[in-house]
């Protein structure tokens, strides 16, 4: 069925969200024409405050509204160490665990080369440079367990492999609490590898 010319570009517009098909952008379209109106107007203005004024630090690539972001610029901040993550929202989970105190990188994404995503898309060049320049001897790897997660973290400690560092990676596994009947194949054989004595 086809609605008027703005209510139709409104659910098009909404359906630029990942995971966000035709019913669910017509359900937000409608709600907020029907019920929340001023809410659609604060979304509206927020989206372009936003979309003009964060841009990336020029350290990190975290999402930043200053040239360099507040961690970056932190002197409390480790700076021998370095977690790579694959996007911003890393960052905040890893930041809530108040267990981690240097610098990141964000790669934004992750190598995929069918999809046109290489060394230079996630930034390698810069991160390259980074350590190069700074006092860093840790690298840890906190890429996500997906194949292309799990390949990004292979590279990226294969092409600093011959530099004086320590390259770690996050520990995958059993997590805190869960029972092993509910955990898959997969996850167990990691936890299994990643064994540490106790």
């Amino acid at each position: 069925m086809k609605y008027t010319p703005l209510i139709d570009q409104l659910i098009e517009s909404l359906r630029c969200q990942s995971g966000i098909g035709p019913k669910s952008a017509q359900r937000i379209a409608f709600e907020l024409l029907e019920r929340n109106r001023h809410g659609a107007r604060q979304l509206a203005d927020a989206l372009h405050k936003a979309m003009d004024g964060v841009g990336h630090c020029e350290q990190c690539r975290n999402f930043s509204e200053t040239p360099i972001c507040s961690i970056c610029s932190s002197p409390k901040r480790d700076t021998t160490s370095l977690c790579i993550v694959e996007n911003p929202a890393n960052v905040i989970s890893i930041e809530q665990t108040s267990s981690f105190f240097g610098r990141y990188f964000v790669l934004m994404g992750n190598l995929s080369p069918l999809d046109g995503i290489g060394p230079e898309e996630i930034g390698l060049d810069q991160l390259k440079i980074m350590i190069e320049q700074s006092e860093i001897s840790e690298i840890i790897l906190a890429t996500g367990t997906t194949i292309e997660g799990e390949a990004t973290a292979h590279y990226i400690s294969q092409v600093f492999s011959s530099l004086n560092l320590k390259i770690t990676r996050i520990a995958h596994g059993v997590p805190l609490g869960g029972e092993l009947d509910l955990v898959d194949g997969g996850t167990l054989t990691h936890a299994l590898a990643s064994r540490q004595e106790i």
